[in-house]
């Protein structure tokens, strides 16, 4: 696909940033469990802050491809960093999208610099697919509402500084859910554990809880009950950015394996000279070069507003986050056993990988949005 020379120049920033100041420190940043907010502000320096979110109010005013490219380059250095600011990018885009007039003043300029990190919260300890079932209340007094409830698997708990919150204002199914904004300082806002996890490390990841938490009518993303139309708006894009995270640390795991490969001795010459390395790694690069393409079709189709563009966002969510975490199993297997260890960073790369193919819905969740449009009418 060719690319303008704005969308060219954008992906060389995003790319360079990436070499000079998210790989060096990747592996610092995981031993640590650290999540370097000067980074996640220099990133917004670049306009990284707010991608798709309007000038109006700091934001860049990319499209969905525009994103995709940023992050693809950005994963190559950290999947982490590059992650978490996806999830920033998607709940700032949200409230700006959204909000009213007044939300959107108080809350975007801060966000699109990073001054401000923001974190979303739609899942629930019994609403995982299933997120319209949501039972997190949201009870309307006066001027504020009460929320009542917890949301689980939050990146960015405790860390961030906005969250943005579905909750139920109604009975009425996924028709009676509302979205807000709630500051971390508000009172009856809490914290659980940071959870352990298989990856994603350097990223603090936990519950978060609300008891009575008090939250100004004004924080209330657009009218009552348009809140879940918000989540699934939103995570169309979400899934975007998540493949392309996907897809640059897969491709950083495969140059991680040819650069090995080339220098790792075994019976008298490199691993790369033996034909079963070198099939395994043309397989490899076919199948990233695939899921390249569908990617940047889906993220073409959303910035159309296509008709199919959810349909593809989903297909390429599925599409390119399984041959992701594939090809970075492929690049560990071709390093042997120091694939294995730390030091070599593409064990790493596995870990941060997996979790991909499970939020921003799951695969097979994926599998369902596809087959239900097929078969619509």
């Amino acid at each position: 696909m060719p690319f303008t020379s704005e969308q060219q120049m954008i992906a060389d920033m995003a790319a360079a940033f990436s070499r000079d100041q998210l790989r060096p420190h990747a592996m610092r940043w995981e031993q640590d469990g650290m999540m370097d907010r000067g980074v996640l502000q220099a990133l917004a320096e670049l306009g990284f802050g707010g991608i798709c979110t309007g000038e109006e109010h700091g934001g860049s005013g990319l499209g969905r491809l525009d994103a995709v490219l940023i992050f693809e380059q950005l994963s190559k250095g950290c999947v982490s960093h590059a992650a978490f600011l996806s999830i920033h990018n998607m709940a700032t885009w949200m409230i700006d999208r959204f909000g009213d007039d007044e939300l959107r003043a108080k809350y975007v300029p801060k966000l699109t610099t990073a001054e401000l990190i923001a974190s979303y919260c739609l899942t629930e300890p019994g609403a995982g697919s299933d997120a319209a079932s949501l039972k997190t209340a949201a009870v309307r007094d006066g001027d504020t509402y009460v929320l009542n409830g917890a949301k689980v698997f939050i990146s960015g708990a405790g860390f961030s500084d906005l969250y943005v919150v579905m909750a139920r204002t109604s009975d009425d199914g996924a028709r009676g859910v509302s979205a807000f904004v709630v500051e971390k300082a508000m009172p009856g806002l809490s914290f659980g554990k940071n959870e352990v996890k298989m990856g994603w490390k350097a990223q603090p990841t936990a519950m978060v809880m609300f008891d009575d938490c008090r939250v100004p009518v004004s924080n209330r993303i657009g009218p009552e009950g348009d809140g879940f139309k918000y989540a699934m708006a939103g995570l169309d894009g979400g899934r975007l950015n998540i493949a392309a995270c996907s897809l640059g640390g897969a491709q950083d795991a495969l140059e991680r394996a040819l650069d090995y490969g080339r220098e790792r001795k075994q019976f008298g010459k490199a691993v790369t000279d033996f034909q079963a390395t070198q099939f395994k790694l043309a397989d490899m690069e076919t199948e990233l070069q695939a899921a390249r393409s569908l990617l940047y079709t889906a993220a073409g189709k959303l910035d159309e507003t296509a008709p199919d563009a959810t349909r593809f966002c989903a297909m390429a969510k599925r599409f390119v986050t399984d041959t992701g975490s594939k090809v970075a199993n492929d690049a560990l297997q071709i390093h042997g056993g120091y694939g294995y260890l730390a030091d070599y960073e593409v064990e790493r790369i596995v870990r941060d990988l997996r979790v991909h193919q499970i939020l921003e819905g799951t695969n097979e969740i994926m599998r369902v949005i596809v087959s239900r449009d097929m078969l619509k009418g």
